[in-house]
């Protein structure tokens, strides 16, 4: 288990609270995280690009309890593509292998337990299902090629297993590619261009997050169907190594494929994000690629986000791990959040979805970006 699985995944170990920490965390401004109702948002098609389920201080085995289900519920969110393969470190043995089909065979199990609320979504047309049947849809997908190794009949077999949407770095070095942290910024390798032929012919959706601006360009320039970013921002507001420039988001839209807009820091180069900084890379991203090229990538749980003593504890040691080894911009402020607090509820997507009702968005163009172009490339790519 790697650092930030320990400190944010499980939440099965907590670290005492500081009292300098929790009156700093009591002295930050806080805005306001009452839940906006927006009546169109029940009608829409919801796609979290990049999301899961699970809470901090959840169960340790992070099976699905009461309270997340309901969450799961409560949010309106009709799928998410659920992240199974590691990521995060150097995956590339069959340890990396055997995670993975820990995984499957985890998320298998949950949805085997919760039939009443979940429906794995293997086609376009589960989509709609799960809007209709009211039961949360979860997207298997992988945030790493690692699992793979170089053995590409792998695909077919993860694609067997119910697998529908395979990013093709993360962070670091593989063999497809170079990741986004990577400062060689070598490109995509001529394996990985099979990687992207395989996906293609096994009709499993490509994702470039978190790879480097090289590989992502030659990545869309390799492709025959639509490719995503599942979750990432715009450089030209922050230009940071998770976020991409406009020229690599327009090839990507040109070839018919969706940007999900992240809610992580890396929307700002300094400080913690709200809102206003998520609605302003939506804006940027509809100007870009135009309005069916966007969508939403949370990359984190439905569940809110209970700011106890000892989360803001774990979080502020994470963030400064974080800053250490480069993963969020020097100078930052430790005091950050990898969720918008002023979205911090399980409603969030109605609340921005009433947000952009205010400046002016026609609900067309909001159902395009709650799920309904996500939802156009899943079906073009999965047939």
């Amino acid at each position: 288990m790697n650092r930030r699985e320990w400190l944010i995944a499980t939440g099965a170990t907590v670290l005492a609270a500081h009292p300098a920490l929790q009156a700093l965390a009591a002295a930050a401004p806080e805005r306001d995280n009452t839940p906006l109702s927006w009546p169109p948002y029940d009608k829409m098609l919801v796609i979290d690009g990049c999301g899961g389920l699970g809470r901090w201080g959840g169960p340790a085995d992070r099976s699905l309890d009461a309270q997340t289900l309901e969450d799961a519920r409560a949010s309106g969110v009709d799928a998410v593509v659920l992240t199974l393969a590691p990521s995060g470190r150097f995956w590339f043995g069959d340890e990396g292998y055997q995670t993975t089909l820990r995984e499957l065979a985890h998320w298998d199990r949950q949805l085997a337990l919760h039939p009443d609320h979940l429906m794995q979504v293997l086609t376009a047309d589960d989509l709609t299902r799960s809007a209709e049947t009211g039961k949360f849809g979860l997207i298997y997908g992988f945030q790493d090629t690692s699992p793979l190794g170089e053995d590409l009949d792998r695909i077919a077999m993860y694609r067997e297993r119910g697998v529908r949407v395979i990013q093709l770095t993360h962070n670091r070095r593989n063999l497809v590619g170079d990741g986004c942290m990577e400062p060689g910024n070598a490109g995509l390798s001529n394996f990985g261009k099979l990687v992207i032929e395989g996906l293609e012919s096994q009709r499993i959706l490509v994702d470039l997050s978190h790879a480097g601006r090289r590989t992502a360009m030659e990545s869309v320039q390799a492709s025959k169907r639509p490719l995503v970013f599942s979750h990432t921002g715009c450089a030209a507001l922050s230009d940071v190594p998770r976020c991409m420039p406009d020229d690599i988001l327009r090839a990507m839209a040109d070839r018919g494929g969706v940007a999900g807009m992240i809610f992580w820091p890396y929307l700002r180069k300094q400080g913690q994000p709200t809102s206003d900084d998520l609605i302003r890379h939506i804006e940027h991203a509809i100007n870009v690629c135009g309005e069916d090229h966007v969508g939403l990538g949370t990359d984190a749980s439905v569940s809110p986000v209970e700011r106890t003593p000892e989360f803001e504890a774990q979080n502020r040691e994470w963030v400064t791990y974080m800053l250490e080894i480069g993963f969020f911009e020097a100078g930052n402020t430790p005091e950050l959040y990898t969720f918008i607090p002023d979205l911090n509820h399980a409603r969030r997507l109605e609340t921005l979805g009433a947000l952009l009702s205010r400046r002016g968005h026609s609900q067309t163009r909001i159902a395009k970006l709650m799920g309904g172009n996500f939802a156009r490339v899943m079906r073009e790519v999965w047939g």
